[in-house]
């Protein structure tokens, strides 16, 4: 085990060789280590979501998705989520720099992001399923359904506050009512 010198991991299945030589390159260019991320990986390279630069990252944003790996979402080139891509939650240069001098990516050919730059990657199941939920919104909403759901939303809470309104200001009432009938009679006990 090397402790007393500094290491750089390039982590992939392999890793892309464009990116082996840029850091190379970097280290001897500039006699130093490029900037590391908390695992030891480069940010130049590994400091983005493969999700971010996806070039299906627009099907993922709208709820559209493959369910099987020969229905018309896949022939429409929607988003490989549900077919286990782990894109979303995999810090890697694939989307970006893509393999045999910039032609394609796992994504781009069809197959899923399998992981292979995160620590364990072999270790969580199958490549063909979900490992985590990742929430989204979905960009088929106009903005009148926006805006309708926020009318919706104001409307229920100006409604909330005036029940609420309504009923304290009848509690306040109901106690000054009452006050008033227990003053007169604290007159009379005086006199």
């Amino acid at each position: 085990m090397i402790t007393d010198k500094p290491i750089v991991k390039v982590p992939g299945c392999p890793p892309i060789p464009d990116v082996m030589s840029a850091i190379i390159t970097y280290i001897v260019t500039f006699d130093r280590l490029p900037e590391l991320d908390r695992m030891g990986r480069p940010l130049m390279f590994y400091g983005q979501r493969i999700h971010d630069k996806c070039y299906r990252r627009a099907h993922f944003d709208a709820g559209e998705f493959v369910e099987s790996w020969d229905d018309d979402a896949a022939r429409k080139g929607y988003c490989l989520y549900k077919m286990g891509c782990k894109g979303p939650t995999t810090y890697n240069a694939c989307s970006s720099t893509r393999w045999n001098d910039g032609v394609s990516f796992p994504i781009q050919s069809g197959h899923g992001c399998l992981g292979c730059s995160e620590n364990g990657f072999w270790d969580r199941g199958s490549f063909y399923s979900r490992v985590v939920d990742i929430p989204q919104m979905g960009t088929h909403s106009t903005a009148d359904t926006v805006g309708l759901t926020a009318l919706g939303v104001v409307a229920a809470g100006v409604g909330g506050h005036a029940v609420a309104s309504a009923l304290n200001q009848r509690k306040r009432h109901k106690q000054q009512l009452a006050q008033a009938e227990q003053q007169p009679d604290n007159e009379d006990k005086q006199a």
